[in-house]
């Protein structure tokens, strides 16, 4: 419930100017304040922040231009006349993030518990509309319990005129959102049609229905965290993109991640200024850093290594903003930069399934492409992939139609397209992760590579496979001959260098030249122009 402010003693008197002012500044502060210290004190006991306090946490100092402060609700019903907090529950506005122009809403559960009413919903949309006419990322922060029910259906049409707008806004300017609370209802869908949803661990959760009706409905017994909690969403559903550790490292997350993108889809991303680099060839500039990975592909094709060293040794200082960090732990996307420029990476993962592409990692990396295609990230891929993980529940569950969605990402991108691999690249899956055919720009491979339809082993028991069973039936030893055919299978087949002869790669390069021909390939890349056949839009295999 809402606590009623601190009322005044008096009120000014209207009819003089001085009395004016004062009357406004009256109004503006029980805006700021609309319930009591109590209230206040109960979400700070949470390890929470009020609403205006995280906008005062995002954006930079004193740059907060508030919108529709004095809105009320209008509504009557059910005692609703008597209550009507200035603000009716959401802090709307824009300012500025490391001197960045954006849009911002933040949701106060502390007014009517943050439901959505008519007035609520009207200051939500025009903060929306502001942001996709003036072409300024919109932030977000969620913390809402559902439609405010006294206000009928109206709560309804609200809700759609929100949605709508997250369609319309979707790949023109980047969406992000904060999930604070509780969310639930219609409150969670704005959310997941935004391109982040960033949680707070313990504190957030999100749910179409909640555990009481699920007990009534199908008998189980389920807590609010578990059905609906961050790490639920970061482990399990994919829903959510990071998880902050508490509200302050979920705001500051997202100021990282927006200093990756641009303000719009017309907008080139920002740049950091670098050093100049040193004059001289790749191989007069390599550091030691490069010279590593020379020595970090195990010589067992099947002994894994952590491609986050492979990312960390390719990027400006290390830095990696990884998207889903727990999710589809078998392939990484992420944030960083080279030379200054933003890129996307998109990485099999050979310490998770070998690196094999499954449905959540398919879907997990066509939306990442999806979204940085949309911004102007140029995407960098790092292959090492056997295939797609075998099994029937990954065909029952669709891996055909789900698994082509990142092919039709990768083929549906127009920003500079970069391909590396580092190990396997094997059947279909070859194909999908940023091959030369499926539009890739600039493809390069490591030695250690072995680009071919299936590894030797499979490739063997097929190809040889009438002379094994000749060999097992004169009692020869067939393990020392499999053996022998698929060394000459890798000698023959299984290399870079097959792939090279054809052009489906641009080199063959030493591991320690990556981050020199990345950088070289993307300043190529910044003048890259793509013409795509009229249409009205693509049909991605949802």
């Amino acid at each position: 419930m809402t606590s009623a402010p601190q009322q005044p003693d008096s009120a000014p008197d209207i009819h003089t100017t001085a009395g004016k002012l004062a009357d406004l500044r009256q109004r503006l502060d029980e805006a700021r304040h609309p319930v009591g210290e109590a209230a206040i004190e109960k979400v700070h006991a949470k390890g929470k922040l009020t609403a205006r306090e995280r906008i005062t946490h995002l954006l930079d100092d004193d740059s907060f231009v508030e919108l529709d402060a004095l809105a009320r609700h209008r509504s009557t019903n059910f005692g609703l006349a008597e209550r009507r907090p200035l603000g009716d529950g959401v802090v709307t506005g824009y300012g500025t993030i490391d001197g960045r122009e954006v849009c911002v809403f933040s949701q106060d559960s502390t007014v009517f518990g943050g439901s959505l009413g008519e007035v609520y919903g009207e200051k939500i949309v025009k903060v929306m509309d502001l942001a996709i006419k003036t072409g300024r990322p919109l932030i977000g922060i969620n913390d809402g319990a559902g439609a405010r029910i006294q206000e009928g259906v109206v709560s309804l049409g609200l809700y759609a005129d929100i949605f709508y707008r997250n369609v319309r806004a979707s790949g023109v300017i980047p969406q992000i959102s904060l999930i604070m609370g509780a969310a639930a209802g219609g409150h969670v869908y704005s959310p997941a049609l935004t391109d982040f949803v960033v949680m707070v661990d313990q504190t957030s959760q999100m749910f179409i229905t909640g555990p009481d009706v699920i007990k009534t409905v199908t008998g189980e017994d389920v807590t609010m965290e578990a059905l609906g909690g961050a790490n639920t969403h970061m482990t399990r559903s994919g829903v959510a993109h990071y998880v902050g550790s508490d509200e302050e490292d979920a705001l500051e997350y997202v100021k990282e991640l927006l200093s990756y993108l641009p303000s719009n889809n017309r907008a080139e991303p920002p740049r950091l200024p670098v050093d100049e680099p040193a004059a001289g060839s790749i191989e007069d500039t390599l550091t030691d850093e490069d010279l590593e990975l020379d020595t970090l592909i195990p010589d067992s094709p099947n002994q894994p290594y952590d491609m986050h060293e492979v990312i960390r040794r390719i990027l400006d200082d290390d830095e990696f903003l990884e998207v889903q960090e727990d999710y589809a732990t078998n392939i990484v996307v992420g944030f960083g930069r080279v030379d200054g420029r933003s890129v996307g990476i998109v990485a099999n993962q050979p310490t998770q399934f070998a690196g094999c592409l499954d449905i959540n990692a398919s879907e997990k990396a066509a939306r990442f492409v999806r979204t940085c295609d949309a911004f102007n990230v140029p995407i960098v891929t790092l292959v090492d992939v056997p295939g797609f993980l075998p099994g029937t529940d990954q065909e029952y569950n669709g891996i055909i139609r789900r698994g082509a969605k990142l092919l039709y990402a990768y083929g549906e991108a127009t920003v500079g397209k970069i391909t590396v691999i580092t190990r396997k690249a094997y059947g279909g899956a070859y194909d999908v992760m940023g091959s030369k055919h499926m539009g890739a720009d600039v493809n390069l491979a490591w030695p250690t590579a072995q680009i071919a339809v299936m590894g030797a082993s499979g490739a063997v028991g097929f190809v040889y496979r009438t002379q094994l069973k000749e060999a097992a039936a004169k009692g020869e030893d067939v393990d020392a001959l499999r053996l022998k055919l698929q060394e000459e299978y890798e000698d023959t087949l299984v290399n870079p260098y097959v792939a090279a002869e054809r052009g489906y790669v641009d080199a063959v390069i030493p591991p320690s030249h990556t981050r020199g021909q990345i950088a070289t390939a993307l300043k190529l890349l910044e003048r890259k122009v793509v013409n795509v056949p009229p249409k009205k839009h693509g049909n991605i295999p949802l």
